[in-house]
């Protein structure tokens, strides 16, 4: 694994999966005598709270009233 010119990493999916590290995690590093330890800052937010928090950043390209996204879920619509 090589560092690029900006100085980034990938950290592989399944090491990302294991600790927990979602896009928007903030992470620190520190540096020790047997090398450098990468941790997440903060509290531990679960994985479902993480995506509503991303979602919620979105804003949805289509418009509708909770009737019409009732209708449409039931299949009502006209």
């Amino acid at each position: 694994m090589k560092i690029t010119s900006k100085g980034q990493v990938t950290i592989p999916q399944e090491i990302r999966q294991l600790a927990g590290l979602l896009p928007d995690t903030e992470v620190e590093f520190e540096l020790r005598p047997e090398g450098v330890f990468l941790r997440r800052v903060g509290e531990k937010q679960r994985r479902g709270a993480q995506l509503i928090t991303r979602m919620r950043k979105v804003k949805p390209s289509i418009e509708m009233t909770t009737n019409e996204i009732m209708a449409l879920t039931r299949g009502t619509t006209k």
